[in-house]
């Protein structure tokens, strides 16, 4: 059947909920991975970016033919790039080498203009963090370009409270807990303010790298679970929102995201397997009966070359 008037736009939310088989917490506790890979570009920021830019059109900040900047790991930049395609904005990014490569090559594939800032021996940290944050701002000043400023626009949290009514929608209502990493803290204070709106009695926790555990209160370091683990206490973070911080390693996040390829046929990245560890620990706390929900934020197929 011919839809003129769609586009592959349309086609970003209402992704599926499935229920870990062979991955499972002692107890007869259950783990729903909500499938954010399900989005056209594999991850769960195609939500964001979409909620960014239109929030900017509605209220003049973005007009026709204006460029848009914005600083990122590659997730949001690959949604941004998309987005932007089809809507026919100019956009100009600002990464790293130390993301994965299919994020950059399909970024410039999208038609994204790429400034690469070099990184400390392919780590994640806050300086890095930092360095391209004032790179994109200058960029934004220069070009009179349209800064998204991912890690300060609240636009986006509409797109993950959209994400929580899916997620109340597709467990009737039954769910215990809820498990997300942080990035800019987005999709975990989205998502947890509106399912406490529905529930507050869910459990919501965050996850962190242990190698940078400053929601913690810890010194900041670096590590590579990608998209997540700023350095610092990003702008969003709210700490009355999560019950819980979870640490989990790069190592243990890696293990798992293999774990999930081998045993679920879920092909995921890091901060997919950072999330499952700590949905395992959470289970655990909540003992039998419980629902716990926790996100695939991408495919694996975006990490080939840093496996």
């Amino acid at each position: 059947m011919n839809c003129p008037d769609r586009t592959i736009l349309d086609l970003i939310g209402s992704t599926t909920l499935l229920a870990l088989r062979r991955i499972a917490p002692a107890s007869d506790a259950r783990i729903l991975l909500k499938l954010e890979s399900e989005n056209p570009t594999g991850s769960m920021k195609d939500r964001m970016a979409l909620a960014m830019v239109e929030a900017a059109e509605a209220d003049g900040r973005l007009k026709p033919g204006d460029t848009v900047v914005e600083y990122t790991g590659g997730s949001t930049g690959v949604s941004l790039s998309l987005v932007c395609a089809v809507k026919g904005y100019p956009l100009h990014i600002v990464t790293s080498d130390a993301f994965a490569r299919e994020k950059l090559e399909h970024m410039k594939m999208l038609g994204a203009k790429l400034q690469i800032i070099p990184s400390e021996s392919g780590r994640m940290t806050e300086k890095l963090t930092r360095d391209m944050i004032e790179a994109a701002r200058l960029v934004a000043a220069e070009t009179g370009g349209f800064w998204t400023d991912q890690m300060k626009n609240r636009d986006q949290m509409a797109a993950y409270q959209g994400m929580a009514d899916e997620v109340w929608a597709q467990t009737n209502g039954r769910i215990d807990g809820f498990v997300q990493s942080v990035g800019t803290a987005a999709s975990l204070r989205g998502t947890g303010e509106a399912l406490r709106r529905h529930n507050a009695a869910v459990t919501i926790t965050a996850v962190e790298p242990a190698e940078s555990p400053v929601l913690s209160g810890g010194e900041t370091g670096a590590h590579k679970i990608d998209g997540i683990g700023a350095g610092y206490v990003v702008p969003l973070w709210d700490k009355n929102v999560a019950d819980r911080i979870e640490l989990v390693s790069t190592e243990e996040a890696a293990a798992m995201a293999s774990r999930l390829a081998r045993e679920e046929g879920l092909f995921a990245g890091t901060s997919t397997g950072a999330n499952v560890v700590a949905a395992l620990r959470l289970a655990d706390q909540l003992g039998s009966g419980a629902t716990i929900v926790t996100v695939m934020c991408d495919t694996g197929m975006k990490y080939l070359s840093k496996r």
